[in-house]
């Protein structure tokens, strides 16, 4: 079985850089405090890690 991580969007992405909302839509997040269970790899890490004030990792599986 595959790590996965669960993150929840703690920001809003209004008046951010576009870099940063298509990050959150590439996480599949959109909407505050949605949560999404997402494999645990170095890509999706990278991609929580460049927005730390708009995500939080709520919980690591696996």
């Amino acid at each position: 079985m595959a790590k996965t991580i669960v993150v929840k969007q703690i920001g809003s992405p209004i008046r951010r850089p576009a870099i940063q909302r298509e990050t959150l839509k590439g996480l599949g997040l959109n909407k505050m405090h949605r949560t999404r269970e997402l494999e645990d790899t170095p890509a999706v890490r990278g991609m929580v890690n460049s927005i730390p004030h708009l995500v939080a990792i709520i919980e690591e599986r696996g």
